[in-house]
């Protein structure tokens, strides 16, 4: 399904709340004085004179309008980011992940990898299915995600299939699939020795798990797009791979004796574990 492409405001939107600040008063500088200095020193009576104007004043209505139209964004990123917070905070099972719709299910997913330190760039935000709905970067490495918030039908392998066609046109270095539910035989069996990952409904619920006990000063306040470094004390540390699968591990608790250990995230499917 092709993606509609996003519009200036829609990119501001997307950027932490307070880069949209600092934006601001950079725009209007720019505008203010920016525009005149660069026409007066060309070679053009016409431009000189058009740059006079601008030092006049004359563009004062547009400096003000991209000033209000930033920070204007930074309130909705604001806004938005507290709403991110607040979906992932309050989840409580896997009824409340199927609850909600497929947008909210996207920004979970979302913020569940943004507090595993990554830089997050969501681009599935304006469609109900297919294709890339986040992009993920950390240490140099992009991964591509699909979400799949189908509450009864396993996802198939035809999804698995054209997720993994597009890691090599895009130069990713992994895929990962998130589902509510799980994934067929066939799926799983494609995936083997691949650098795709299957997350289901368990897994998610753990990596949400996860998320919610994070202290809050460990919790990276860079927010969603391209090329942004995370939060250094996340982005330095890194979970150990699974030594069955090479998949991320995520931490857990034995029921019983309450230790700690890392436990594979594609559980039940793999059974990897690793002492903490």
């Amino acid at each position: 399904m092709a993606r509609r492409k996003e519009s200036g405001l829609e990119v501001l939107i997307s950027l932490p709340w307070p880069v949209c600040i600092v934006l601001g008063p950079l725009a209007y500088i720019s505008i203010r004085y920016g525009i005149g200095w660069y026409l007066s020193s060309s070679s053009s009576p016409v431009l000189v004179g058009v740059g006079k104007q601008a030092a006049a004043g004359i563009y004062a209505p547009l400096e003000w309008m991209a000033l209000g139209i930033c920070w204007a964004g930074a309130l909705i990123s604001f806004f938005r980011q507290r709403s991110r917070r607040r979906l992932l905070d309050t989840q409580t099972g896997l009824d409340s992940l199927r609850a909600m719709s497929w947008r909210e299910f996207e920004m979970l997913v979302g913020e569940a990898f943004r507090r595993r330190g990554y830089a997050i760039q969501e681009t599935g935000l304006g469609g109900a299915d297919g294709g890339i709905d986040l992009i993920l970067r950390k240490d140099g490495k992009t991964t591509l995600v699909q979400c799949k918030q189908w509450k009864t039908q396993r996802v198939d392998v035809k999804v698995v299939r054209e997720m993994f066609g597009l890691l090599a046109h895009h130069g990713a270095a992994a895929v990962k699939i998130v589902a509510v539910g799980d994934y067929t035989a066939d799926a799983q069996r494609f995936a083997q020795g691949k650098p795709i990952e299957l997350i289901h409904g368990e897994a998610l619920l753990a990596m949400v798990r996860e998320g919610q006990t994070l202290p809050p000063a460990k919790i990276p306040t860079t927010e969603t797009i391209a090329g942004v470094r995370t939060h250094p004390d996340l982005a330095s540390s890194t979970n150990p791979v699974c030594p069955k699968c090479g998949t991320d591990m995520i931490q857990r608790f034995n029921r019983r004796t309450k230790d700690q250990f890392w436990g594979c995230a594609k559980y039940p499917a793999c059974r990897g574990t690793r002492v903490v």
